[in-house]
């Protein structure tokens, strides 16, 4: 039996590719192994063998399998989304430090590959100049705002991975991310360390309650929906390509209007009884697309959800409250 690692599985998104690695692995060939830094009883409860550790901490990796490790999926980290105040050590600890752990880890067990997820913000600051955003644009970012460290980190553990990749001969797959749609039950994150409420869960909450909804902005600004077991697909698919390598834009390829963004929360979610306002005046919503032509190549990924089926999923989640 063959060990697929996943590292950060404690958190919503591991918890999701978990789910999505037991219902489509080759369970006569591969066995799955979670690991995250909270005590989490989901893992029990669906017969996944867990270890809580501290990436941080080298000593901690001694715990998990010494052999026949195929891959590592390193979903691990620290973001600003998770972050009261805010403490830039941490990134360096966690995403710097805790990365060259799993690195280390991985060359001494002999991993076959890695796969991690980089930050949509090392090219955020392309802003208005490009509504396609490819996997070849140069890094550009600011370094004035409380996301700066954070995002030096992810783009360090990349350029890390790199180097084991090239010393060590580690295959190495990394995804770009921008937002990664799901149910959960965490509706809040941090902005600039203050807490505030996941912008999509007001629209539904307003949606649920019959509350009329407004449309800030330019109705038209169009925005790459990418549901998380599409993210899931992709992550699988790499597991398993005959590559050296890889560089991915998670997402879907197509953009979907603000204005149909909330016209789809109101169909999936709402009761007959909200109203649209516009409000032209207000500040306007980000805007882009992200290029798959990567994925679609190498991994022969299709995304299986458009907007409406992803809410429709999300909303069967909700109710399922399996997580």
């Amino acid at each position: 039996m063959k060990n697929i690692i996943v590292f950060g599985a404690s958190g919503d998104t591991g918890k999701y590719f978990i789910d999505y690695l037991k219902s489509n692995i080759d369970k006569d060939c591969f066995n799955i192994i979670a690991v995250g830094r909270k005590n989490v009883e989901w893992f029990t409860k669906n017969n996944i063998e867990y270890f809580q550790i501290d990436i941080t901490n080298s000593e901690n990796f001694k715990i998990l399998p010494q052999k026949n490790v195929y891959a590592v999926v390193h979903l691990a980290g620290l973001m600003p989304a998770r972050m009261k105040g805010y403490h830039p050590e941490q990134y360096i600890d966690i995403n710097i430090k805790g990365t060259v752990n799993i690195l280390e880890y991985c060359k001494s067990v002999n991993c076959d590959r890695i796969l991690y997820t980089q930050s949509f913000g090392d090219i955020k600051d392309y802003g208005e100049e490009k509504l396609i955003l490819t996997t070849d644009l140069e890094r550009k970012f600011s370094f004035k705002t409380d996301h700066s460290v954070y995002v030096i980190s992810k783009n360090a553990a990349v350029d890390i991975i790199e180097t084991y990749h090239q010393m060590y001969g580690i295959k190495r797959f990394i995804f770009r991310l921008p937002t990664i749609y799901l149910w959960s039950k965490e509706d809040h994150y941090y902005v600039d360390g203050e807490i505030h409420k996941i912008g999509y869960r007001i629209l539904i909450d307003n949606a649920m309650k019959g509350k009329d909804i407004e449309i800030w902005g330019n109705p038209n600004r169009l925005k790459d929906m990418v549901y998380v077991k599409d993210f899931c697909q992709m992550m699988f698919k790499a597991l398993f390509v005959e590559k050296e390598k890889g560089y991915y834009n998670v997402g879907t390829g197509v953009g979907t209007s603000l204005e149909n963004q909330i016209k789809g929360i109101l169909k999936v979610f709402g009761n007959n009884k909200s109203k649209l306002i516009y409000k032209p005046e207000k500040t306007n919503a980000p805007q882009y697309i992200m290029d798959i032509t990567p994925a679609i190549v190498d991994l022969n990924y299709a995304p299986k959800y458009n907007y409406i089926t992803m809410l429709e999923d999300m909303k069967k989640e909700m109710e399922l409250d399996r997580f």
